[in-house]
């Protein structure tokens, strides 16, 4: 029946069998396609890691992730530092920053169990003054995920010699410092970053510390 409607009709009925066809095709395909672009999909903030932290849970990484300077986007997470391989020494801390040429993340845990940080746009270094861009910025877990970016305020990013390292300034206190010791730090709203104390208490104990490069 329909071979012989499709000899009588001839181009009328070949030109609708065709248009079938083609929609046919491009519902399928834009399905198809939706499903392949899902799946095709990078995992922009689920980076992956040369080992696995000890200090920041999985989701903990993701929410970091997303502030991350673009520049570090799709490199993995490499940890280039820990107190807990290295030890609780700065000069240790400097001596494994030698040689890299990326942001660095550096994640403390104090004895309260809190976890916060700074990300630095330049690796740890002694220096005579501040250093670093505005790429810079503090964070804290404690009690909820906060990013603290660059106000503009000041340049006072990072500065490092062999007693301490800092984050942020102004106003006569650091966003955040730790003793020659990595056992000793301190935090405090600045200018920098106007930021809050990023621990419970302004003054803290160090229980770990793990510094991650992106490379």
């Amino acid at each position: 029946m329909f071979f012989s409607r499709g000899m009588k009709e001839g181009k009328q009925l070949t030109a609708k069998y065709t248009y079938a066809v083609i929609t046919t095709k491009e519902e399928v395909n834009s399905k198809h396609g939706t499903s392949m672009k899902t799946d095709l999909e990078p995992d922009t903030f689920r980076p992956n890691l040369s080992e696995s932290s000890d200090l920041l849970q999985p989701e903990q990484i993701e929410k970091l992730a997303k502030h991350l300077p673009p520049r570090t986007i799709g490199y993995p997470w490499t940890l280039a530092f820990s107190t807990a391989k290295h030890g609780m020494s700065i000069k240790s801390l400097y001596r494994a920053m030698a040689g890299q040429d990326t942001p660095v993340l550096m994640v403390i845990k104090d004895s309260d169990g809190q976890i916060f940080g700074a990300l630095a746009s330049d690796p740890f270094k002694v220096s005579d003054g501040f250093y670093g861009t505005g790429e810079t910025f503090l964070f804290t877990f404690c009690p909820e995920f906060e990013v603290f970016k660059w106000t503009g305020d000041n340049m006072f990013f990072i500065k490092g010699d062999m007693d301490s390292l800092a984050f942020g300034g102004g106003g006569g206190e650091f966003g955040l410092w730790l003793d020659g010791d990595l056992y000793h730090g301190r935090s405090h709203s600045c200018k920098t970053f106007g930021n809050h104390t990023l621990s419970k208490k302004e003054d803290f104990y160090v229980q770990d510390i793990e510094i991650w490069c992106f490379e």
